[in-house]
Order: C-alpha cells, then sequence, then structure tokens
C-alpha cells in the first residue's frame, strides 16, 4: 500500500512538472491541473480499497469525478483557440458522468471522419482504460499509439499510456513505456530531465518490490 501511494504521489508530481516544463500552462492553467491531480488521487484511494463494502450509487460519483479529471486534465494540454469537434464535447459529457463506454463509443465514430485529431485519440485512449474499471487494454494502446504517430515529437500520448499503466498498477509497463519516451527524445527536451528522475524512482521501486520484478 505504502508503495502504490509513493508512485502516486511520484506520478502526480511529474505530472505537475510536466505541466510547468513542457506545456507552460499559465497560473490559472496550473490551479486547474493541479485540482485536477487531487481528484486522481482521491480516485485512486477509492479504488485501491478492496476491503470497501460495494455500494453502486457511491461507485457512480466516484466514476463520475474520475471522469471530470480525466476530461479536465487532458483538456488542458490543448489550445482552445478553435473549438472541439461536436463529438468530442459530446464525448467529455459522457466521460464527466463515469459513462465511459458511451464515450468511447462516440470517439470511434466521430474518428471514422476526423482521423488525425490529436486529442481525440488521446481523449479515447482515456476512456477505453477507464471503460475497463483503470486496466490497459489493447484498444486503448492502440488508441494512444494512433495519436502518437499523428505528432512523433508530442509526448502526450507515452505520457498518458505510462501514466494509465501506472494507475493500473503495471510499474514496470509504465517505467518501460517512458524509457522509451526519453530514448526518443532530444537530449535538451524541456521533459527529459523530469521524466529521467521519474524512471530512477520506479527502477528503485522495482528493485525494492520483488513482486514486481515478474511484471
Amino acid at each position: 500500500m505504502i508503495a502504490g501511494w509513493l508512485a502516486v504521489g511520484a506520478l502526480a508530481l511529474a505530472a505537475f512538472g510536466f505541466a510547468v516544463l513542457v506545456l507552460k500552462l499559465p497560473r490559472d492553467g496550473l490551479t486547474l491541473f493541479g485540482a485536477v491531480l487531487v481528484f486522481g488521487l482521491a480516485g485512486y484511494a477509492w479504488q485501491g480499497s478492496p476491503g470497501q463494502a460495494s455500494a453502486p450509487k457511491s461507485g457512480t460519483v466516484e466514476q463520475g469525478r474520475n471522469g471530470e479529471a480525466m476530461v479536465e486534465g487532458r483538456a488542458a494540454l490543448f489550445d482552445r483557440t478553435r473549438p472541439p469537434p461536436d463529438y468530442l464535447v459530446t464525448s467529455d459529457a459522457f466521460a464527466r458522468r463515469g459513462q465511459f463506454g458511451e464515450a468511447a463509443t462516440l470517439l470511434q465514430n466521430g474518428l471514422r471522419d476526423n482521423p488525425r485529431d490529436l486529442e481525440s485519440w488521446l481523449a479515447l485512449g482515456m476512456a477505453l482504460v477507464g471503460h475497463a474499471d483503470g486496466f490497459v487494454t489493447p484498444a486503448a494502446v492502440q488508441a494512444f499509439g494512433r495519436a502518437k504517430m499523428i505528432d512523433p515529437a508530442h509526448p502526450g500520448a507515452e505520457y498518458f499510456l505510462g501514466f494509465a499503466y501506472l494507475q493500473s498498477g503495471e510499474v514496470v509497463a509504465a517505467r518501460n513505456v517512458w524509457k522509451g519516451l526519453l530514448a526518443a527524445s532530444p537530449p535538451d527536451a524541456p521533459w527529459v530531465e523530469g521524466l529521467t528522475a521519474e524512471v530512477a524512482r520506479l527502477d528503485d521501486m522495482i528493485a525494492r518490490a520483488p513482486m514486481l520484478q515478474g511484471q
């Protein structure tokens, strides 16, 4: 449990550093991004409590909170000088309520006519992870991969794929994705220093936890 919280805490710090150094969010954007991280940690705390009694109504509320965090965190990465596609707006409305399956269906339909929209592919990857109760499915990996193909220089797809792996408890997979991102990044890329530190922390965690070495 402690190791899990260390991973999530490190991830939160890495995400905030990513927002500052790479996305260069303004002060208002950083405030929002910090709130998103808090919601994400709250969602992790709830999902990471297997002894908690079943409560469908409460689960629906928590799914909505996680969906809200997912949408706001992703949207903070994109310039809103142009409005997003209508299907993305509608999909986000479903995701905010925790209805990730409906969100994913809308995105899949919209992407048939708009296949080069990077934000939509990221949204689809996140929705598919949410629909699978936090597990990274092959379809989600493919969605993040399509986002990467659209803009290979943008670190978002691999960064959030690693984020998804770490949320699902796949620490080694997260480390491997982020190591791949570092290997493909220019040495002077603004995210290299912070992400290198996070990979080192994950390596240390893996070395100290034999159960992770079999992942």
